[in-house]
């Protein structure tokens, strides 16, 4: 191996030791002293039930774990926005789990909590997958209960979608292991089947403190909405378990039960591990996200026997089309070729840039794995659309519309890895957030923004440097750089992918290796929504 590829390989494998140390002490949750008085109760922790739930030595993946990540911190902050999801099997069957974490301000929901929430219902939904709640929460976090209980994806919502979600019927268990106050108790009982813990779990729409206040009748919690109450007078729960591993096990054997699910039937066959090692994708990857490398060899560390089978290989060649298999899936692959390209006219190209011929190629190979049923994945490394008056002239906003309209109406599942860079309308035509991808996570080397740092400092440079000279006051060589590096520093930390995964732009930021799971479980979990539209482009100017 050359230098270049050791340096590189030193690079992403530190911000690899970043991940995991971020990711370490995100699972701590609200810290160790929380957990310990958590465990005193003689409760577990959202992870722990999650882990005893889930099947040992299956796959899982969790769903937003930097969510509220350096947010919030005025209050605290909110680590994991406060509740737990993974997508994994319960007894064989996939599963959505979300788990209140009640280290984190007693599991009360902040509106990261609510997104995060709603994004765990629209995984079950897409794909149809069962979906298990184990309630441990205060409720709305009251200081900012205007940014999470009246907007149309606030906490009410969740609700809504308990309702919609059981007249499609997706399955829906709740365990209420903890409390369960106000709003927060329709969850439990909107879902098809409740549980509740003794003596640790409660439901109730006012406390023993508001209901004395409201009408000064004096009664204790336990009494008032206890695991007693609910499972023998009131009716409202369906199972009393003795403690948090007798609630689990009942959900083991609930969805032991339960019958098969229609298929969506993707093609799959026997798995192959890629023959070129995975490991050199830590190599491969520059350091810096303007330079060049070629992404054909990212894709043969990705794919089943590092097999690609191009699609109009020698045409639109800064966008590398073709069929390959993932852990034995099919799937139809558009990535960013971020070479230097030359065209059979002599002309370069530059990589990660959407030129209009690799727009239409795009366009026509989404359009085919449509037709054929292949799932779709995205690796972006992508700076945006090429401009100019010769792009201009040659339509690259017709072609590019098309590429967009493409993603849009597409309606096979649809996954998204942001390799590098996800810069402007490139972040869209490459099926970024807006634009439904089932799963889309980001590598620790991605960033995402209208721009790249250096360019935003540049523009935005310059009307600041205005703003001051209109006001009289001089700007000079150190003023300027001082003001560009004060303004690039400021956009470097809204470009890097811990600020896009705590807004739950992406579902997660992933090591590279474990990047052929997610695709792999994504997939497994579209396979349970079987396809009930065609794709129409529409109307579309040609």
């Amino acid at each position: 191996m050359d230098l270049n590829f050791n340096k590189n390989e030193d690079h992403n494998k530190l911000k690899l030791s970043d991940l995991k140390r971020r990711l370490a002490k995100v699972k701590l949750g609200g810290g160790k002293s929380r957990i310990e008085k958590h465990h005193a109760k003689g409760k577990m922790t959202a992870r722990e039930r999650i882990d005893y739930l889930l099947d040992d030595g299956a796959e899982s993946i969790e769903i937003g774990a930097f969510a509220g990540e350096d947010m919030y911190q005025e209050h605290g902050g909110c680590p994991s926005g406060g509740v737990v999801v993974k997508l994994g099997y319960v007894q064989g069957k996939q599963c959505v789990v979300v788990a209140n974490d009640a280290t984190v301000k007693a599991g009360a929901w902040f509106p990261i909590t609510g997104k995060k929430n709603l994004r765990a219902q629209e995984i079950s939904i897409e794909n149809k997958l069962p979906i298990i709640y184990l309630v441990d929460s205060a409720g709305v976090y009251l200081p900012m209960q205007d940014e999470i209980f009246p907007d149309k994806e606030h906490f009410g919502r969740i609700f809504r979608n308990n309702a919609v979600m059981s007249s499609m019927g997706i399955t829906q268990i709740a365990a209420v292991m903890g409390s369960c106050v106000a709003g927060g108790a329709y969850l439990p009982i909107m879902s098809d089947e409740a549980l509740i813990v003794d003596k640790t779990g409660s439901i109730f729409l006012a406390g023993s403190y508001l209901v004395k206040a409201a009408i000064g009748e004096s009664i204790d919690n336990e009494t008032l909405g206890g695991a007693t109450t609910h499972s023998e007078i009131s009716g409202v729960t369906d199972y009393k378990a003795k403690d948090d591993k007798d609630a689990l096990d009942k959900i083991k054997n609930i969805v032991d039960k339960i019958g098969d699910f229609d298929k969506a039937g993707f093609n799959r066959i026997e798995a192959k591990k890629p023959a070129e090692n995975p490991d050199d994708i830590f190599g491969l990857l520059p350091a810096s996200r303007s330079d060049q490398y070629d992404m054909l060899e990212i894709i043969k560390r990705l794919v089943d026997d590092s097999e690609f089978e191009q699609y109009k290989e020698g045409y639109g060649q800064t966008i590398l089309t073709g069929y390959a298999r993932i852990d034995g899936w099919a799937v139809g692959i558009v990535a960013n070729q971020r070479k230097v390209v030359k065209t059979k006219k002599g002309e370069m190209q530059f990589g990660g840039v959407i030129y209009s011929d690799s727009a239409d190629k795009a366009t026509r190979f989404i359009a085919n794995c449509n037709q054929k049923k292949i799932p779709l994945v995205f690796l972006q490394d992508v700076t945006g659309f090429m401009v100019g008056s010769k792009s201009e002239h040659g339509g690259i906003i017709k072609d590019g519309a098309k590429m967009v309209n493409a993603v849009s109406n597409s309606v096979v599942p649809k996954f998204t890895i942001v390799i590098g860079n996800s810069y402007g309308a490139g972040n869209y035509a490459m099926c970024g957030k807006a634009y439904d991808p089932r799963l889309i996570v980001a590598w620790p080397s991605a960033e995402l923004a209208v721009m790249s740092g250096n360019s935003a400092a540049k523009v935005l440079l310059q009307i600041e440097k205005a703003s001051l000279e209109k006001s009289g006051k001089a700007v000079d060589a150190d003023k300027e750089k001082e003001l560009f590096d004060e303004i690039k520093q400021r956009y470097d930390e809204q470009i890097s992918p811990y600020y896009a995964a705590a807004r739950l732009w992406t579902d997660g930021i992933i090591n590279p290796l474990d990047t052929r799971k997610w695709i792999s479980m994504g997939i497994d979990a579209a396979n349970h929504a079987p396809i009930e539209k065609k794709f129409n482009m529409g109307v579309l100017q040609v």
